[in-house]
């Protein structure tokens, strides 16, 4: 069931629908909604109660609104798993407390906006942020992320608060920044044409996502203005620095930045590489709320991939295992790493004999 059947919404709907799902969907706008089952991104214009996730795909300001109506409205399946795909994601996870509910973000788009530039293969290789807290339902996680991997996502556990601050750093300042230059070089009047024709490539590299959809933008800026205050301060003094160096023609320390950003912007992974083997990772652990956030999140500050999860409950008392796997060469960091919080963890090669 998917609630918002535009950019994202409509694109989780395709991807469902082409590995063989039934999806249900409505859309405030109905001619969206009606394009949207015309394409075959919902199969009925419905919300459909007995849905076993639902993904909210409408601007945050809607989300928690609509989520709540999944605790009050009857007929909902108790164990439904919830996600939403919100770029901001702290206030949101604070507000909700639908015990289904997974926060949501995934680090994917197109330069069409709305339902026109929703496709299928749009989270082939994408980073799809999941933010689980000490509330989170361990059963209604492991729906979410095995649906984002289902898609061809890779997951990235964070916690709410640390999502906001670094999206703002990735995403929310440089489409600003982005419309901002954008602006800039439309203001030139009457050499407003001339300069576009001179507008190469990296030009066009760079301000590509202001051609995004404005009207998210002021809800977003809103609900992270914080983190991205903070981050626009520490651009615009980078900036006044770099202006300093080019003022003061101080060719040594401008080509020291340039060289230094160059081998950063190199280092850029496209996307996770599939290791040549795996280790499965066994951790005993409480069953009770929290643990999985914790575990979780303390992979993605390691920088370790989750390329698998399984959540076994105990049958007798208060315990479980969490089986994580993950590459081999991360393997022996994460179980140090869980050793010193207090967890004991095991790791084994899959296929290995034990």
């Amino acid at each position: 069931m998917v609630f918002g059947t535009g950019l994202i919404g409509g694109s989780v709907g395709l991807a469902l629908a082409a590995r063989g799902w039934e999806v249900s969907g409505t859309d405030d706008d109905q001619d969206v909604a009606e394009r949207a089952l015309a394409r075959g991104a919902v199969h009925a214009i419905a919300i459909d109660r007995r849905a076993d996730l639902v993904v909210v795909a409408t601007p945050v300001q809607a989300t928690a609104g609509i989520v709540g109506t999944l605790s009050t409205s009857e007929g909902w399946k108790p164990d439904v798993a919830v996600t939403d795909v919100g770029g901001v994601k702290g206030p949101l996870v604070g507000d909700i407390t639908h015990p289904g509910f997974v926060g949501g973000h995934p680090m994917a788009g197109s330069e069409q906006v709305g339902l026109d530039g929703a496709s299928a293969e749009l989270f082939l290789g994408a980073t799809w942020v999941l933010t689980p807290t000490e509330r989170t339902d361990p059963t209604a996680y492991a729906t979410v992320r095995s649906v984002v991997i289902e898609l061809g996502a890779s997951v990235v556990d964070l916690r709410p608060d640390q999502h906001d601050r670094l999206v703002a750093v990735v995403s929310h300042v440089p489409h600003l920044t982005a419309a901002t230059l954008m602006d800039l070089a439309a203001s030139f009047g009457e050499e407003h044409n001339a300069l576009l024709q001179l507008a190469a490539g990296g030009f066009r590299d760079m301000t590509r996502v202001a051609a995004g959809q404005p009207g998210i933008w002021p809800d977003i800026c809103d609900d992270n203005a914080e983190a991205i205050v903070a981050t626009l301060d520490l651009l615009i003094a980078a900036l006044g620095a770099m202006r300093r160096r080019v003022a003061e023609r101080d060719r040594r320390s401008l080509l020291e930045i340039l060289s230094r950003a160059a081998e950063a912007r190199r280092s850029l992974v496209e996307r996770a590489p599939r290791p040549e083997q795996l280790v499965e990772v066994r951790i005993p652990v409480p069953d009770q709320l929290g643990t999985l956030a914790d575990v979780t999140t303390m992979a993605a500050e390691l920088g370790v991939n989750i390329y698998d999860l399984e959540i076994a409950h105990s049958v007798e008392g208060d315990r479980g295992v969490l089986v994580l796997v993950v590459d081999t060469l991360a393997a022996p960091t994460l179980v140090t790493t869980l050793a010193n919080r207090g967890y004991r963890a095991t790791g084994a090669v899959i296929g290995a004999s034990r």
